[in-house]
C-alpha cells in the first residue's frame, strides 16, 4: 500500500484555506462597499461644497454638488473616454497657497484639441481625476489616494457636454468574487479527493 501524501494534503489544505479566507474577505468587502452606497446615493440632493477640499481620495464626497473658481489653467491633459473619445481635463490654480483643483471640461473626438479655455467660475460634480498608474502597479502593490475632480455641468467651448457621475458606475462585485473563491477551495478539494481515490485504486 502506497503511503498517504501528507506534504501534499497539507498544500491543498492550506491552499484551500486561502481561498476560503479571500471569499469571506471579500464578503467583508461588500458590507463596506454597501455602507459606502448608502452615502453616496444621498450625496447628489446635498447643498452644494466649495473646491478645493483638503481631502484626497474621500469617497464620501463622490457624485456632490460643487462650485469652484479657476485663476487660469496651468495643464491641460486629454483622456481616453470610450464612445465619446476623450475627456479634456484640465488642472487649475486657485492662487499662490492654493492646492488647486482637477475640472473635466468635456469631451472630443479630436486626439490634437487645444481648448481656449481661460478659467471662471465653474459648478459640477465630484468625481474621481484619471489614474496614471499603469494597471499592474495596482495590482501588485497598493495604490496611491485618489485624486477628486470637479466634471463641469457646462462644456468649455468647442466641447461636447460631460457624462455626468453616477452611482451606477460604481461596481459591487464582490459577492459574485465570494462564490468564486468559494467555488474555486470546494473544486480544488474534490479534485483532490478523486485523485486519492484513484491513487488508493491502483495501489
Amino acid at each position: 500500500m502506497k503511503r498517504f501524501p501528507i506534504v501534499a494534503t497539507l498544500l491543498v489544505a492550506l491552499a484551500a484555506a486561502a481561498m476560503i479566507a479571500l471569499g469571506v474577505w471579500q464578503l467583508h468587502r461588500r458590507e463596506q462597499k454597501l455602507t459606502l452606497l448608502s452615502v453616496l446615493a444621498a450625496n447628489p440632493s446635498k447643498p452644494p461644497i466649495a473646491l478645493p477640499i483638503p481631502a484626497i481620495g474621500d469617497d464620501d464626497l463622490l457624485f456632490r454638488r460643487a462650485g469652484a473658481f479657476c485663476l487660469k489653467p496651468v495643464s491641460v491633459a486629454l483622456d481616453g473616454a470610450g464612445k465619446a473619445g476623450f475627456r479634456v481635463i484640465a488642472r487649475c490654480a486657485t492662487g499662490a497657497e492654493g492646492p488647486g483643483f482637477s475640472v473635466q471640461l468635456g469631451t472630443t473626438h479630436d486626439p490634437e484639441f487645444k481648448p481656449k479655455w481661460t478659467g471662471g467660475k465653474v459648478n459640477g460634480t465630484i468625481s474621481y481625476a484619471p489614474s496614471g498608474l499603469p494597471l499592474i502597479a495596482t495590482m501588485v502593490g497598493k495604490a496611491a489616494p485618489k485624486e477628486l475632480m470637479l466634471v463641469s455641468d457646462a462644456p468649455a467651448p468647442g466641447l461636447s457636454a460631460n457624462e455626468m457621475p453616477s452611482i451606477d458606475s460604481i461596481p459591487n462585485n464582490h459577492l459574485a468574487y465570494a462564490v468564486q473563491w468559494f467555488l474555486f477551495a470546494g473544486i480544488a478539494v474534490i479534485i483532490y479527493l478523486l485523485a486519492l481515490r484513484r491513487r488508493a485504486r491502483k495501489g
